[in-house]
Parts: C-alpha cells; sequence; structure tokens
C-alpha cells in the first residue's frame, strides 16, 4: 500500500478524551496525520449534554478517593497531564469554579468547549471524519486496518481508542467499540449504569415524586457501611436521585446487587435531640391530626409519609394522643429510612459507566498489552469517577497521556 495512503493515528471516538488525544498527538508530531473517526453525523454531542449543557469539566478537589475501577494508575495519570483549567487556557477558554469547587467555562456554556476543541484541532491539522462506525481491526505486520459498519477500510499506523462506554446511547456511546476490543484481547469487568439514579420497590415511593430534602445517604452491603454523602434527595416515583445517590450508583454492581439506602433527613441532630423537638410539637399542636405533626420541617407529602409509615395507621389520630414510643419511632425513620436498590436508571438515564476495559489489559502507557499500537482512555476504560467534574478530567487527562504516548510510540517505534 502507498505510504501516503496510511493515517499516522486514528482515534476513534470525537468525544472529549478523543479531542484530548488528537490535540496532543498532532502537537507533538506536527508532520503526522492524525484522523478522529466519529460514528455519528458530528462530533462532540456527548460534551454538549454534559453538566446540563453547561459541561462541568472538573474539580479542585481531585483525589483518588474520586475514582472508582480497576484502572490502578489513574490519579499518576491526571498528575502527569495539565488540569482542566491549564488545558483550556491554553485553547482560549476562561475556566470558574463554583463553592463545590466544580469547574465550569466561565460562559456557562458547554459549546464553548467543544468550538474551543474543534478549533486547537482545526489549527493543528487534525481531520474529522463523521459517520464511520468501526466494528473491526485488523492488524498486518505494517499497519492497522479498522473497517466500518459499511465495509470501508481505514489504514493506519496506530490507533487511539476513546470511544466511550454504554452510558447515554442516544450520543453514540453505545458500548460496541468495547465489543469491539474483546477480539483483540481485552477483557471487562463487570458492567452497569453509574452516576445515575437507583431505583426500588414504586411502592415505598408512594406520594413522594418530586419531593427534594436535604439529607445523608449511606450505603450499605450486608449490614456494612459502604460510603456516605451529604446532599439533595430526589425522590421519583420509581427511584431515588439527586447527586449524593449518583455516587453510589457504582456499588450496585459491586456487591452484585445487594445495596440498601439508608436516609437520614435530619442529619444535623441526634436521635434524643429529634425526639425532644417531636415532643415540643406535640405540645403545640396536640389539637391537629398527625398529619400536621411533621410539616414544619418537611414537605407535606414527606410529612405525611413518614408518619404513615412509621405509625402503620391513618393520619386522623391527634398528636396529643401520640405515646413516647410513637414519637421515638417517628424519630427513628427519619434517622434511618431504608430502602432496599432493585436496580439503576437506564443507559439513557444514566452519565456514565461503571466498568470497562480492565485495568490489567493495559500497560502503564495506556497501551493495549495484547497488541501493541492500540491505546484506550476515557470512559472505555474501567474507570468511573463521582458526580462533580470528576469524569470529564479523567477524559482530558487519559486523552492526553494516551495521545502523548501514542506520539512517542510513533517516533521511535514500529511502522
Amino acid at each position: 500500500m502507498n505510504k501516503d495512503n496510511i493515517t499516522d493515528i486514528a482515534v476513534i471516538g470525537g468525544g472529549a478524551s478523543g479531542f484530548a488525544a488528537a490535540i496532543e498527538a498532532k502537537t507533538i508530531l506536527p508532520t503526522a496525520k492524525v484522523v478522529i473517526l466519529e460514528k455519528l453525523d458530528r462530533v462532540g454531542r456527548k460534551i454538549l449534554a454534559t453538566g446540563n449543557g453547561r459541561c462541568n469539566l472538573s474539580n479542585i478537589n481531585l483525589s483518588g478517593d474520586h475514582y472508582h475501577g480497576s484502572v490502578r494508575n489513574i490519579m499518576r495519570v491526571i498528575g502527569a497531564t495539565p488540569s482542566a483549567t491549564e488545558f483550556f487556557g491554553s485553547l482560549g477558554v476562561i475556566c470558574t469554579a463554583d463553592s463545590k469547587g466544580r469547574i465550569y467555562p466561565k460562559s456557562n456554556s458547554a459549546s464553548t468547549v467543544l468550538s474551543a476543541l474543534r478549533l486547537r484541532a482545526e489549527d493543528l491539522g487534525v481531520i474529522e471524519r463523521c459517520g464511520f462506525e468501526a466494528n473491526f481491526i485488523e492488524s498486518t505486520p505494517q499497519y492497522f486496518r479498522i473497517s466500518s459498519a459499511s465495509g470501508e477500510k481505514y489504514p493506519c499506523r496506530r490507533i487511539i481508542v476513546a470511544a466511550g462506554g454504554y452510558a447515554a446511547p442516544q450520543f453514540g456511546t453505545d458500548g460496541s467499540v468495547i465489543r469491539l476490543l474483546r477480539s483483540k484481547g481485552c477483557h471487562t469487568t463487570k458492567i452497569c449504569p453509574a452516576v445515575a439514579a437507583l431505583r426500588v420497590r414504586p411502592e415505598l415511593l408512594k406520594g413522594l415524586k418530586g419531593v427534594r430534602a436535604k439529607g445523608r445517604v449511606m450505603a450499605y452491603s450486608a449490614g456494612k457501611l459502604l460510603k456516605e454523602e451529604v446532599g439533595e434527595i430526589q425522590f421519583t416515583d420509581t427511584a431515588l436521585s439527586g447527586i449524593c445517590v449518583f455516587n453510589m450508583a457504582h456499588l450496585f454492581s459491586q456487591y452484585e446487587g445487594k445495596l440498601t439506602l439508608r436516609l437520614d433527613l435530619a442529619a444535623d441532630m441526634e436521635l434524643e435531640q429529634l425526639v425532644g423537638y417531636l415532643r415540643v410539637i406535640q405540645y403545640q399542636r396536640g389539637k391537629h391530626t398527625t398529619e400536621e405533626l411533621l410539616t414544619g420541617i418537611f414537605p407535606r407529602s414527606l410529612s405525611s409519609y413518614i408518619t404513615k409509615r412509621a405509625l402503620g395507621r391513618p393520619l386522623t389520630l391527634l398528636i396529643s394522643e401520640l405515646r413516647e414510643n410513637d414519637l421515638r419511632q417517628i424519630a427513628q425513620l427519619i434517622k434511618c429510612l431504608d430502602f432496599d436498590v432493585t436496580g439503576t436508571a437506564a443507559w439513557k438515564d444514566a452519565q456514565v459507566t461503571s466498568g470497562g476495559v480492565s485495568g490489567d489489559c493495559i500497560d502503564e502507557r495506556l497501551q493495549l498489552r495484547s497488541e501493541k499500537g492500540i491505546f484506550l482512555c476515557g470512559e472505555i476504560l474501567d474507570v468511573d469517577g463521582d458526580c462533580g467534574g470528576y469524569n470529564l478530567q479523567w477524559a482530558w487527562s487519559s486523552g492526553i497521556f494516551a495521545g502523548r504516548s501514542c506520539a512517542d510510540s510513533l517516533r521511535g517505534g514500529r511502522t
């Protein structure tokens, strides 16, 4: 084959990690032919949807505690690459952090981020090739050949796989390339939705749809506390939602579906303080029905739900008729409102994939051990982060790291 027809580096996937990889590789090797192969009719659709369209780029509180998965050098990769603020500053994007440490573009618009990535890629000479759905990689002694679903073949010297996982398939990430990589000797860890709502028995949520309440969420399995987080809890007709719940979702698969969420809806009060408060309310509202017992601290629907679930009696009972044991039962339920998790939200409603290509399949350069010359980055790997910018930080960092490793291998390696 004519060498002029062979692409130097083909990046499978025109998303966050794919653009970061292509930009870094082309910056290191200005004369190399670098092409982004995107299955959809345009690049970056998932970027535009992140952070509710605001694009939560990263978080100032980066640590390994916010990441999960079998890739062992997550923080080394992040530490070896520019911060999101530095990277996007080099692309002309000003970033700012909110009170929770979440980093956004100053414009509060994801389109700012995508435009900056595309402009830099264009300036460097990176080629975008849309409508190319990779479904097979053939290896030859001199190069690789990527085949598309339509039968088109794309020869290249190196490959960076940045095709994402299974989450949000409406934006092109349907896990198809993970299946492709299994043919190259890769194995995957258990895969399930992460940064997602957690489903519980619908009958336990009756009357709570649309309710929001602040509290502490604790995840248990077989009686062992796994994780806890404080934040706003949102109730739907089938699930518990909110960031503090999203950050528990990866545990459902990890503990084989044996997961219980315990809500403490009075996290700022000890049990005895709460019982004392209820005694005061009983004195103040004694002539009213139990429907009014908790309306001073919770929305009416949640107030009624807690009282009814705790007592197992109609709300027509007068507050003055409650016994000390009744007040204690109500207080205990407020502090320990348990829900057994039955599943996660569907892939279309999940933000991230928990699981992916195992960390055992790649070396310290994010290169496949079984097939030299193929590098992986982003969500396709078994790395998922908490909600709050951690997953996009992994996308930028792993993309830059893989792009750098790929370019270095091309400079001194196989042709």
